[in-house]
C-alpha cells in the first residue's frame, strides 16, 4: 500500500525543501536523520554529565579531625593531592606510613609534621 501524498517540508537538519510522501517525514534524507540521531544522542550525552561543581562530594573534614590514622584517600582530601603523590612521599621517606594488610595508613601526626618544618 503506498501514498501518493506529497508534501512540501523543510528539512529539520539541513533547512532544504523537500517533497515528504508521508506526514511524519522530518528530514529530506538518510543522511541528515544519521546526522541529527548523532547530534540528539550527543546533547543527551552531555546533559547526563554533571557540572564540576556537583561533581565535587562533600568531604566531612570534621570526620578527619577526629581520626588519628587516615587512609591514603583520606589524606589525599586533607592535602588536595593525588595518590600517586602520596605514595611518592611515602617511598621518598617525607611521610612515614604503616601497611595493615593490604591497607596503608598514615599517622595524622606526620602529616602535621610536615607542616611543621
Amino acid at each position: 500500500m503506498s501514498s501518493k501524498i506529497e508534501i512540501t517540508k523543510v528539512c529539520q537538519h539541513c533547512g532544504k525543501e523537500f517533497i515528504a510522501k508521508t506526514t511524519v517525514t522530518k528530514f529530506c534524507g538518510h543522511t541528515c536523520a544519521a546526522k541529527s540521531y548523532k547530534e540528539r544522542k550527543k546533547t543527551e550525552k552531555l546533559n547526563q554529565v554533571k557540572s564540576p561543581t556537583e561533581q565535587r562530594t562533600d568531604y566531612n573534614f570534621s570526620q578527619l579531625n577526629e581520626k588519628e590514622y587516615l587512609s591514603i584517600a583520606d589524606t589525599c582530601q586533607l592535602l588536595g593531592a593525588s595518590r600517586m603523590t602520596i605514595y611518592r612521599q611515602i617511598k621518598s621517606g617525607n611521610i612515614s606510613a604503616v601497611k595493615l594488610g593490604r591497607r596503608t595508613i598514615i599517622k595524622k601526626s606526620e602529616i602535621e609534621k610536615l607542616f611543621a618544618s
